[in-house]
């Protein structure tokens, strides 16, 4: 199977051939290997628009919402970013390459194993993963230029939004468990503004600030 030419048709036909515009975000996509995130049972349909099981109840999401989602926050490489939810790792790798540091907050420590050894054997040196509630954020690392958020929440965690700088941005799905809205958070002055984007559907935020299990 070629990945390869999968993946670039993933980039031209689901990305760019909709509204992901952002090259660097592009350019991302084309470089990070999505089959290698996903079971062997799963890598003939890893480049698929549509999300696949990871284990644990948990999904990779498709892939134009990671895209979305990572042009949202609008990285330049200089940025310090929050991800809450590691799941498969993915999410991360593309971070990583958009960003400066990217940590990862993952409460099932098997998904966090999985995601951790991946991502080493792909050589990424620049993301940092702990297993722990997502929905308090990383405190003692805070704040963050960006957060991301790839877990329905049932409110923007106003633990979160502490947690980012001046200027800084918050992407997440917000709403009940068989649908949300993805909602860009952008905090100025101390306060914050927040655009709707589109209608989602993620697995739940679990935790203090979450769902309850």
């Amino acid at each position: 199977m070629n990945f390869k030419e999968l993946r670039e048709k993933m980039v031209g036909q689901q990305l760019a051939g909709r509204d992901i515009k952002d090259k660097r975000v592009l350019d991302a996509f084309l470089k990070v290997e999505r089959h290698r995130f996903v079971g062997e049972e799963a890598q003939s349909s890893a480049y698929a628009d549509y999300p696949l099981p990871i284990g644990a109840n948990q999904t990779i999401s498709q892939p134009y919402m990671v895209a979305l989602m990572t042009q949202l926050l609008d990285l330049k490489g200089t940025e310090k970013v929050l991800e809450i939810g590691t799941g498969s790792g993915y999410q991360a790798a593309i971070l990583a390459e958009l960003a400066k540091t990217v940590y990862s907050i993952e409460r099932i420590s098997s998904l966090a194993d999985k995601a951790q050894k991946v991502l080493n054997e792909l050589g990424y040196k620049n993301i940092n993963i702990k297993v722990d509630d997502g929905t308090l954020g990383w405190q003692e690392i805070s704040p963050f230029d960006a957060i991301i958020v790839t877990a329905a929440s049932p409110e923007i965690p106003q633990t979160l939004v502490k947690q980012l700088t001046e200027g800084g941005k918050l992407v997440l799905p917000v709403g009940g468990t068989f649908g949300q809205m993805l909602v860009l958070v952008k905090k100025q002055k101390g306060k914050i503004d927040t655009k709707e984007i589109c209608g989602c559907v993620f697995v739940p935020l679990i935790g203090k600030y979450g769902y309850n299990k």
